[in-house]
């Protein structure tokens, strides 16, 4: 890497390069996506790319562990905006998660439908993934140890993600019936789960 770029010129370039690379893995696919065709997006070298990423598969790594941290921001930011009401925290974490998914489709795509090849190689990218995970179940567990749903925690988060992920992909694929709005669908798919939480069976 040249030694006349500042810390900030290489931040910038790395932050250019992962948004281009965001769009393109998220509408190609990681394996019809090139480093030639990245540099070409950007205007420089075909080498160019290679003083700041190893592979492709490093830029992807940084870019799905961008995506990871601005969505458990997202969650978090929702989550202490309710104040202590748990049930606002969970309502607030769930719209939370729809914007970020419907506001940034490609980022939304890349995090959970794109597996990365030798995860431990990709320290950062598996404390991101972790940081949303467990940000995505902190208020279902907050729900349970008081009592307003039913049932094991883990298992609860895993129910309610699968469901607002495939609510989320089906809208995103056009598959939801032209004279069902998708908050219509959200709001019953929420009510059921809801209503499934708070039973102790």
């Amino acid at each position: 890497m040249p030694r006349s770029l500042s810390a900030e010129q290489v931040k910038d370039f790395r932050s250019r390069l992962c948004e281009v690379a965001q769009h393109r893995f998220a509408t190609q696919g990681r394996d019809a996506v090139t480093m030639r065709q990245l540099a070409d997006a950007l205007g420089c070298s075909p080498m160019t790319p290679y003083r700041y990423f190893r592979n492709k598969d490093e830029i992807l790594a940084a870019v799905r562990t961008a995506a990871f941290d601005r969505f458990a921001a997202a969650l978090e930011e929702a989550a202490a905006q309710a104040r202590g009401d748990l049930r606002a925290a969970g309502q607030a974490v769930g719209h939370a998660y729809v914007r970020f998914a419907l506001g940034d489709p490609d980022a939304y795509r890349l995090m959970f439908d794109v597996a990365q090849p030798d995860p431990e190689r990709y320290p950062e990218l598996g404390r991101a993934s972790t940081r949303a995970r467990r940000t995505m179940s902190a208020s279902l567990e907050a729900l349970v140890k008081a009592g307003v749903f039913h049932g094991d925690p883990e298992l609860l988060g895993l129910a309610f993600w699968s469901a607002m992920h495939g609510l989320v992909m089906l809208h995103l694929a056009g598959k939801l019936p032209a004279e069902r709005a998708f908050e219509t669908v959200r709001a019953e798919l929420m009510r059921l789960l809801v209503t499934g939480a708070r039973s102790a069976v």
